[in-house]
């Protein structure tokens, strides 16, 4: 009797087991995912889910994770998560097949990525999506998303990459969004965001971070997280000087702040920054550079753009020294005297260990002088240089880097400074 009921307790055990098994094999789909699929779904004009695209295939009466060999379902969204035999789904990626209609869904708690980019979806972005407490990666780019950012997104603990750029998203920022700890990648530009940055100076994880083409103001932001490798606020309306608080971001690698309302001078310790490799600076009204302790011997730019801008005086020396700048863009500011003699040589003949000029642009100054004799023996296609517009002596047209331009009258040089001698 007793051997005959562990038989059947036996039999009981490995039959539940096998009912588990099929279930989770079966991939039965969690109710109440399929009820958010539904409700996601449903947020679409059905005029745009065109036949071969991933949201025609979704087919509801069938079982959503339970259709890999079949021809339900065959795209859009993962189910990689399995909780109390069920399948839970943990990704949605739809197709960039122009589908048009909002964002609608209810919870699914196990989503770690939401990627709906390059498509033609509006309205606001739901304040459900602090639902979405396992997200990872949330993508909404180039759609036309409007309103205001909600401040919902801040509940999402676990989030490192936040797309919202390229959409028609406007007011602040929330600050709530430097609650974010996880994140590593925050994309924003595109839109109409306005007023003062917010401060991400406890996001420690953060590495790349675009703000670029809004409506932002104020100062720039001073409190940067140390972990960040790109800094892009280009076309902006932001004033005042560069925070000296960059120098301390030791991974710092890009940081283009072109196209804004900068001032003063540009602080000397970006020419030796021990990572920042490039820097853009154009289309602000800087009116100085301040020379580097070390003259830009330490330095690793590799590109430098500081064109359209005030900067005065004579062109700066010690950029020619520096060992791997390669483009050095300082076209249409108010440099005077003539062109440096190490500038030729570092494009025609560099020293060893020494990248060469490949894009030098200074036209739109008040250069004068002879043309250095090293740029005249060089061949077109050899480099990317511009003398243009300026007061040099004799720009013949000859030359690959008089071309697109003549230079600046007598009269126009001799007003800007008596000390330009008639060309």
């Amino acid at each position: 009797m007793g051997c005959w009921f562990l038989s059947q307790k036996k039999f009981l055990i490995v039959l539940l087991a096998v009912m588990e098994l099929l279930q989770v094999v079966s991939g039965s789909t969690n109710s109440g995912d399929i009820e958010a699929l539904k409700e996601f779904m449903r947020g679409f004009e059905s005029s745009s889910v065109t036949p071969g695209s991933c949201l025609s295939s979704w087919d509801f009466a069938y079982d959503p994770c339970d259709a890999s060999f079949s021809d339900h379902f065959t795209c859009g969204f993962r189910c990689d998560a399995t909780v109390a035999g069920y399948s839970r789904v943990t990704e949605i990626s739809l197709d960039r097949a122009g589908y048009t209609g909002y964002l609608s869904f209810l919870s699914l708690p196990y989503l770690e990525t939401l990627d709906v980019a390059d498509n033609r979806l509006a309205g606001a972005i739901p304040i459900s999506i602090g639902n979405l407490t396992s997200l990872r990666r949330l993508t909404l780019s180039n759609n036309f998303f409007s309103g205001e950012i909600p401040s919902s997104i801040a509940a999402l603990p676990a989030l490192e990459e936040l797309y919202l750029d390229n959409n028609l998203l406007q007011g602040e920022i929330p600050a709530d969004l430097g609650q974010l700890q996880s994140l590593k990648r925050l994309e924003l530009q595109g839109n109409g965001l306005s007023g003062e940055f917010l401060d991400l100076g406890s996001l420690q994880n953060l590495l790349f971070l675009d703000a670029s083409n809004n409506l932002l103001s104020g100062a720039l932001p001073t409190n940067l997280p140390s972990s960040l490798v790109v800094l892009s606020m280009r076309n902006n309306s932001f004033e005042g000087g560069i925070p000296s608080n960059l120098r301390r971001l030791t991974f710092l690698q890009v940081v283009d702040l072109s196209h804004n309302k900068l001032s003063g001078a540009i602080a000397p310790f970006l020419f030796e920054h021990p990572s920042l490799e490039q820097l853009t600076l154009s289309y602000n009204s800087f009116i100085s550079l301040e020379v580097p302790a070390s003259y830009g011997l330490k330095s690793q730019l590799i590109a430098i753009d500081i064109g359209y801008n005030k900067l005065q005086g004579l062109l700066p020396a010690f950029v020619a020294v520096m060992p791997r700048l390669s483009a050095l863009s300082l076209g249409n500011n108010q440099f005077t005297g003539m062109i440096p003699s190490q500038y030729a040589l570092k494009t025609v003949l560099p020293g060893p260990g020494t990248a060469p000029f490949m894009r030098l642009l200074l036209s739109g100054n008040y250069l004068f002088g002879p043309i250095p004799s090293p740029l005249m023996g060089m061949k077109s296609g050899s480099a990317t240089v511009s003398l243009v517009d300026n007061c040099l002596l004799r720009c013949p047209q000859e030359f690959f880097f008089c071309q697109g331009g003549q230079q600046k009258s007598s009269s126009a040089c001799r007003r800007f400074s008596p000390v330009i001698p008639l060309q």
